[in-house]
């Protein structure tokens, strides 16, 4: 099979990175964009330029184990490979690439041996710390053969209270972007997604926090009522009528049970998948949804990777988080191209658009505080006491605090991809170094110039930051610089804050774009395109 151009570009990329650095990289490609096709590809070209080499393809679920097993044989039939996954019925061990399942290899490191080569899949889910599965295997691996290097992927390259999965002491050393979902919708890989206004509107008013997300029992008892997923129902039905593939996200087992009964009950072709559906019931369900014969498929927590249906063209987002990874994995279920499918349609009853913005520009969640820090507190209004910020009745004067405003989470008009913005005719451009009053840091920053009647736009890049900001900061200045006729070896030769300076005085004398399309990204605008004349 022949890769697509930027599946090439990422394996060049990796191979660049390994051959520039120690440790172990992370690489970061949208929801459909082909991860499996990509594995497949650098097995192969591993094995064939250097037959020794053994790899293990590690991931934590049997569909990802299947699917990416059956795209190795379409890339190299014959190939020298096993399967070990408990799940799946096999415990192949010993051939140069083994597709195996977490759960069932986390204490075979001895019999495994020694491997030159891990891949996994969901890296996301490798915990920060020295511990769990992922890391207590890697662990011994390495001690078997210390030049190990260990692969990841994902499309969310964080966890929630950790950060970005490069910040440490997480196991990956950096990150590889290869291509952006922008892209690769514009190219007609994935598919657009459409978010429209919901007037119904889950309240999470009262649900506690752990973890940095909902408490999921509480989460439940909030929004899972008749009143509510009657509502919701119906409005899935009155925006979906002319959709044939329903994916609804639920808070929890009963949740997703009760919202199958009520599209059951109004003549819809439903079913519920959870974590208790029995294995040979899930596979059943989950065929006969792709196959179209099940119109709509409510789930609670099992379909957010792993799954791939096409033809998903209407997703119904009724389990509110904080947490942007989850986010992204549930939106990206309808990324995917399908005969027939023009776009898929979100309607987010659950607010998480709104909290976290288009998928096109979600931001990392903060890394967690090790907990020196002071308590939340409260001062009462009455006797100035100093109570914890739970606190509901002070203890010295025994005055109620007030009850703090209901939140109601909900889409507005938000556009789940990012993609409405404005556009500026450029007659030209400066740029300058920057230091952010925040972290006191320098960085390059870029203001454009239109007519008259225009307001500037500034975007700002940290090039000297590191991490998932600077490496995507060097790449936008690198094809801006090829663009514009810049010099690359002056635009990038950034040795510290000379670098910069000489980097701005260069770019700022070279051409700019004719043209910018940019949106406004929090506080600041963030150009997403640039046409050059």
């Amino acid at each position: 099979m022949i890769l697509r151009e930027y599946q090439q570009r990422t394996i060049d990329q990796l191979y660049d990175w390994l051959g520039s650095n120690t440790g172990h990289p992370c690489v970061v490609l949208p929801t459909g964009a082909g991860k499996s096709h990509i594995v497949a590809a650098l097995c192969k070209d591993a094995l064939q330029n250097w037959p020794e080499t053994r790899v293990l393809m590690l991931t934590h679920v049997k569909e990802l184990i299947e699917q990416n097993a059956e795209k190795m044989r379409l890339h190299w039939p014959g190939a020298p490979m096993g399967i070990y996954s408990a799940s799946i019925g096999k415990r192949d061990i010993g051939e140069p690439i083994t597709f195996g399942g977490i759960q069932s290899l986390i204490d075979k490191a001895e019999r495994i041996g020694h491997l030159d080569l891990v891949i996994i899949d969901e890296c996301h889910l490798v915990n920060h710390k020295a511990e769990g599965g992922y890391r207590q295997l890697i662990d011994e691996l390495l001690r078997i053969n210390p030049s190990l290097r260990v692969i990841g992927l994902t499309a969310t390259p964080y966890r929630m209270g950790h950060g970005l999965i490069t910040d440490k002491p997480a196991l990956f050393d950096g990150l590889i972007e290869p291509v952006l979902v922008e892209e690769l919708i514009h190219k007609g890989y994935l598919s657009t997604l459409r978010s429209k206004v919901t007037s119904g509107k889950l309240d999470v008013s009262g649900v506690h926090k752990r973890g940095g997300d909902y408490i999921e029992s509480e989460l439940q008892a909030a929004v899972d009522t008749k009143e509510q997923n009657a509502r919701v129902v119906a409005e899935v039905m009155q925006f979906g009528h002319d959709r044939n593939s329903w994916l609804f996200f639920c808070t929890g087992v009963k949740h997703a049970h009760h919202v199958a009964e009520i599209l059951r009950h109004h003549g819809v072709a439903a079913e519920c998948v959870t974590g208790e559906t029995p294995k040979k019931e899930r596979e059943r369900i989950l065929s006969e949804f792709k196959a179209g014969r099940i119109r709509a498929l409510t789930n609670a927590n099992v379909l957010t990777t792993g799954f791939d249906a096409p033809g998903i063209d209407l997703i119904a987002m009724l389990r509110p988080t904080m947490s942007p990874g989850l986010y992204v994995q549930m939106a990206g279920r309808g990324l995917r191209t399908a005969e027939g499918k023009s776009d898929c349609l979100v309607l987010d009853f659950a607010g998480v658009v709104s909290t976290h913005g288009p998928i096109t520009a979600v931001q990392p969640p903060v890394k967690a505080k090790e907990g020196d820090g002071e308590a939340p507190v409260k001062v009462c209004a009455e006797c100035s006491e100093i109570v914890p910020i739970s606190t509901t009745v002070c203890p010295a004067c025994g005055e109620p605090f007030p009850e703090p405003e209901p939140k109601k989470l909900e889409l507005r008009n938000d556009d789940i991809m990012g993609l409405d913005g404005s556009e500026m005719n450029v007659s030209e451009w400066e740029w300058r170094v920057h230091t952010s009053r925040t972290s006191g840091m320098k960085m390059l920053a870029c203001t454009y110039y239109g007519d008259l009647s225009d307001m500037p736009i500034t975007e700002y890049l940290p090039l000297l930051h590191g991490g998932y900001a600077g490496e995507k900061a060097l790449a936008q200045i690198a094809k801006m610089a090829a663009s514009s006729g810049a010099s690359l070896a002056d635009a990038l030769r950034l040795e510290g804050v000379e670098g910069l300076h000489r980097a701005a005085k260069t770019l700022t004398a070279s051409v700019p774009p004719a043209l910018i399309e940019y949106r406004k990204d929090g506080k600041f605008f963030r150009v997403t395109k640039r046409v050059y004349q």
